[in-house]
């Protein structure tokens, strides 16, 4: 019998999440011939339209919007040659404090149990051997996120397979360089207000730094695919050299661990090949 790949499971909150913080690690470790498998959890409906019309402005189609971003999920797991991908197809909650987050069906009213236990029945099924979603804040606050995470942490909890887990994290030092690339291209660079959750880390308090530079190519060709978002353009206009000067180095913080593989490290699967 055949020894069974080892697998990496990234659980995302909508189509395009999986091409800015792990375009690199599921381009490299399929690659590598790891097995990569995608959960999206929402269907992206309180994305940007055709032409960049916003949710519930004129012309703003729910409907087309699932249709037109699910297809350019595929085109980015292509692109990232993932294995599997597997949608939960919950409503896309906006961000914190509009009225779709209390919406039925949306993925913020959702029952975490409910959830989480459709997500273990994906782990049982791939057996992942790491997960990879967001911390606790979901990154910036976006209620999908912080589900996201919830669902995640309850569904390891209740399959009790993964042997690490893992939340992805930017380190100060990136955000000031990407400050500064910004202010070179003309964007405005806005204050952070009181109430947004503090983003990344200090550079000391990451445990996991994986280079995935040589994939930066594919990388946005998957953030390309997705170029129907509006907050995406400002990376495509880097070009892809510099995108992956600025983003080609992925980090993250390890949760759970059965390896006792040392830290820092540079590998996902440390202790494990």
């Amino acid at each position: 019998m055949a020894e069974r790949s080892l697998t990496l499971m990234a659980v995302h909150a909508h189509p395009d999440d999986e091409a800015t913080s792990t375009g690199g690690v599921l381009a490299r470790y399929a690659a590598e011939g790891i097995t990569t498998v995608l959960v999206t959890c929402t269907d992206g409906r309180c994305g940007d339209g055709p032409g960049g019309v916003k949710p519930g402005d004129p012309g703003h189609d729910p409907a087309a919007v699932v249709a037109m971003r699910h297809t350019e999920l595929e085109v980015s797991c292509a692109a990232l040659k993932v294995t599997h991908l597997e949608t939960l197809g919950y409503a896309d909650s906006g961000m914190m404090g509009w009225p779709t987050n209390e919406q039925p069906g949306s993925f913020w009213t959702t029952p975490v149990d409910e959830a989480a236990d459709r997500l273990a029945e994906l782990i049982r099924q791939y057996r992942p051997d790491v997960i990879v979603t967001y911390d606790e804040n979901g990154f910036y606050g976006h209620p999908d996120h912080i589900q996201a995470h919830r669902i995640t942490m309850a569904a390891v909890a209740k399959s009790d397979i993964p042997a690490k887990v893992y939340w992805t994290t930017v380190p100060s030092t990136a955000f000031a360089e990407f400050g500064r690339v910004m202010q070179e291209l003309g964007v405005e660079w806005d204050d952070l207000d009181e109430s947004t959750p503090q983003l990344g880390l200090p550079d000391d308090e990451i445990s996991t730094w994986v280079d995935t530079r040589s994939y930066g190519p594919q990388k946005f060709e998957a953030l390309a695919a997705h170029a129907s978002q509006t907050e995406n353009i400002f990376f495509l206009q880097l070009g892809q050299e510099r995108f992956t000067e600025l983003m080609g180095v992925e980090t993250f913080v390890r949760v759970r661990d059965t390896t006792d593989a040392p830290l820092p490290e540079d590998d996902l699967f440390a202790g494990l090949r």
